[in-house]
């Protein structure tokens, strides 16, 4: 696992690298920067989530990895529509926390939409880093309980970043 986690490690440093670029946008618009920490540890939540689960059904022998299968399908479902219906609160709640402390300087409506558009594309996202991982832990006979959950944590996160203020640029 040491390599793995100083890849990791590296890849958080991205991230981190990442972040400071959009540090003017985040201090003109406040509430945005309200969002950063809880998109980035939603996206990971998320992630986690569905790696324990499919861990769970490698362990014990119920998911295939092909196309058709319905329990992968199925919790790849589950995931997104979590994020659609947690993403949306976090926007409003965001905007709120930044309206009670100092003045929202974004509509409400724009700041549920970039949480919203985030989130359900980080839950697709990742849908498909927590499948790729597990099916590689699958293939090269480790444990996905020691592999998928810290993989998929640190690349949704770098990820969360990326897909936040990319959005930003296209909403705001």
């Amino acid at each position: 696992m040491l390599p793995v986690l100083a890849v990791l490690t590296a890849i958080e440093l991205g991230s981190g690298l990442v972040l400071d670029t959009f540090e003017g946008t985040l201090l003109q618009y406040p509430s945005l920067l309200v969002l950063v920490p809880v998109t980035i540890g939603m996206a990971g939540n998320l992630g986690s989530v569905l790696a324990s689960r499919l861990s769970t059904a490698v362990h014990l022998g119920l998911v295939s990895f092909s196309p058709a299968d319905d329990r992968l399908g199925g919790n790849a479902v589950a995931t997104v529509a979590l994020a659609l219906t947690v993403f949306p609160l976090v926007g409003a709640g965001a905007w709120l926390l930044q309206t009670l402390l100092g003045g929202a300087r974004l509509p409400p409506g724009t700041v549920v939409a970039v949480a919203t558009v985030s989130g359900v594309t980080l839950a697709v996202l990742a849908v498909l880093v927590t499948t790729v991982t597990t099916y590689a832990a699958y293939r090269f006979e480790l444990d996905p309980d020691d592999v998928v959950i810290p993989v998929v944590t640190n690349v949704c996160d770098v990820l969360g970043v990326l897909v936040l203020f990319g959005v930003v640029r296209l909403l705001v």
